[in-house]
C-alpha cells in the first residue's frame, strides 16, 4: 500500500464474551491479502470445529477493495454485515474479524443477534489493539566522524525517527522521516552538513506512530 498512514491492529487476539448463555469468541487479526484474511477465516474454523457458527468479515486494500462478510448460518444480514460494519466503522484496514459462536441454548433474535455479534467484534478488535501505521522512508545519511554529534543532536531535537548507525571509516544513520516530508528532510540534511553528506534513499516502511 502507498498510503501515508492507516488504522489497523497490531497483532492476532481474540476475547470471549458471554451473552444469555452463548459464548462469542471474536478474534481480530492484520493481514496484507484477501488470501491471508481467507486462511485466518479457516484456520479459526478448523480451531472451533464444534461451534455453532465461525461468522467473519474482512477489509483488505488501499481503496477498501476487497471486502466480503459472511453470516455462516446466522439469518441473513444478523452477524457478517455487523462485524463488518465494526471495522468499517472504526475506519480500519487490512484487518479480518472472525465471531465464533457456542450456542447457549436461548434464541436471542435477529436484533439480539446483530448486537451480540458487533460486541464480539469489538471485543477481538479491543483485544488485537488499534494502531495507526506511518508510512516512512529509509534514508541513509553518510558523514565523517567530525558531524556525527551534531547530526545526532540535531536529529533528536527535530525528533526524527532513527533505524541505526553504523560505524566504518565513516558514519552512515539511518533516518526514518514520514514520507511526505522525505524531500524536506533531505534538503535540510544537506544543508545541516553543508553538503559534505552523502545521503541515499532506501525503501518506504510502515512503523506504529508513536513508537
Amino acid at each position: 500500500m502507498n498510503l501515508t498512514s492507516y488504522k489497523t491492529v497490531r497483532q492476532e487476539a481474540g476475547k470471549e464474551i458471554v451473552i444469555k448463555k452463548s459464548r462469542f469468541i471474536g478474534y481480530a487479526k492484520p493481514v496484507e491479502t484477501e488470501e491471508e484474511a481467507v486462511a485466518f477465516i479457516d484456520e479459526i474454523k478448523r480451531l472451533h470445529r464444534q461451534a455453532t457458527h465461525n461468522c467473519s468479515a474482512y477489509v483488505v486494500g488501499e481503496r477498501d477493495q476487497h471486502q466480503k462478510a459472511s453470516d455462516d448460518g446466522e439469518p441473513s444480514g444478523t452477524a457478517g454485515k455487523p462485524i463488518l460494519e465494526v471495522i468499517k466503522n472504526k475506519g480500519l484496514k487490512n484487518v479480518v474479524v472472525v465471531v465464533t459462536r457456542y450456542f447457549g441454548g436461548i434464541m436471542l433474535g435477529a436484533g439480539g443477534l446483530v448486537r451480540a455479534y458487533t460486541d464480539g467484534a469489538v471485543a477481538g478488535i479491543e483485544a488485537a489493539e488499534e494502531i495507526q501505521l506511518v508510512l516512512h522512508r529509509e534514508v541513509f545519511v553518510d558523514v565523517d566522524y567530525t558531524w556525527y554529534g551534531k547530526l545526532e543532536n540535531e536529529l533528536h531535537g527535530r525528533g526524527t525517527r532513527v533505524g541505526g548507525t553504523e560505524f566504518t571509516d565513516r558514519v552512515t544513520v539511518l533516518c526514518l522521516p514520514e514520507e511526505p516530508g522525505k524531500d524536506a528532510f533531505i534538503a535540510w540534511m544537506t544543508d545541516l552538513t553543508q553538503g559534505q553528506s552523502v545521503i541515499m534513499e532506501g525503501e518506504s516502511r510502515y512503523y506504529i506512530e508513536g513508537e
